[in-house]
């Protein structure tokens, strides 16, 4: 031991005698660090941040089975589902950068009749400001052609069912992730029973080429900032006006499309629903 300690110091004592007689020439030393030295770095810091998503109609709340809207068109409707999938999520920093939520921890779904499937809170975020969100309205392709029991594809994306996805937003006989899920009655409805069903999916297809109706959406925060600190949580709550799925850049009628799966019109659905949302507020907690 006291020759392995005599060791150290006399190639300490070497390498400061190299370093003292370098910098007496005139050489440029780019380091005289010690071999045992390590550099000390910043630990990096990260908190949490929310995201409240809130299903409107209009200027209305949504409810389910209860109330009557009337769309563009002057049709009248119900709702009695709403489920849609919300993935690949990016934040805007203040200086321009982006902050990517892991893949592993960017797959939601919003369920109209679960509250707490609403609230989605993004864990080990960098510290900083934020000014904008981006995300994407249904389980990218990478997912979609996993094996269906791999991990990549439990939780919220497990098509077997269980306590984590009651939902089952799949089609297993034309295998893909139903992005989207609108059902409801309407009078202007033609099907015998009175209904109207929207299920929206396709990713660009697993052998052959199909729609893609994944859809990107960008939101800016407007006068607001979402700060993130090791203490402070934003809550950026975030509006879904599903009326603009009749009334965007397609207006859409009910009596002429009361269920759409699988035809070429699901892409003016996504089209729609790709501006139904908006950041209403940030809060502080």
């Amino acid at each position: 031991m006291v020759d392995i300690f005599i060791k150290h110091n006399t190639m300490k004592s070497t390498i400061s005698l190299l370093c003292a007689l370098a910098m007496a020439s005139g050489l440029w030393v780019t380091s005289c660090r010690f071999p045992d030295e390590e550099e000390e770095t910043d630990p990096i810091e990260t908190g949490t941040i929310e995201l409240q998503f809130d299903n409107i109609v209009g200027d209305q709340d949504l409810r389910l089975d209860s109330t009557r809207y009337v769309n563009a068109a002057g049709e009248d409707f119900t709702v009695s589902k709403l489920n849609y999938y919300i993935s690949n999520i990016k934040l805007t920093r203040m200086d321009g950068s982006i902050f990517t939520v892991p893949q592993d921890s960017s797959y939601f779904m919003i369920r109209e009749a679960n509250a707490a499937s609403q609230k989605l809170t993004i864990r080990n975020v960098l510290t900083g400001d934020y000014t904008g969100i981006e995300f994407m309205v249904g389980v990218d392709s990478t997912r979609s052609v996993m094996e269906p029991d791999s991990p990549g594809r439990k939780g919220i994306l497990d098509i077997y069912a269980g306590p984590t996805n009651e939902e089952e937003m799949y089609w297993t006989w034309n295998p893909g992730y139903i992005f989207l899920k609108l059902e409801g009655s309407s009078d202007s409805s033609t099907t015998a029973n009175g209904k109207y069903y929207y299920h929206i999916g396709f990713f660009g297809g697993r052998t052959e080429r199909t729609l893609n109706n994944l859809r990107t959406v960008k939101l800016n925060f407007p006068g607001q900032k979402a700060i993130v600190t090791t203490n402070i949580v934003s809550n950026v709550l975030i509006k879904a006006d599903i009326l603009k799925i009749f009334n965007g850049p397609t207006q859409l009628r009910i009596k002429q499309n009361p269920s759409l799966m699988f035809t070429d019109s699901t892409k003016y659905v996504a089209d729609n629903y790709a501006g139904m949302f908006s950041v209403k507020e940030i809060k502080i907690n």
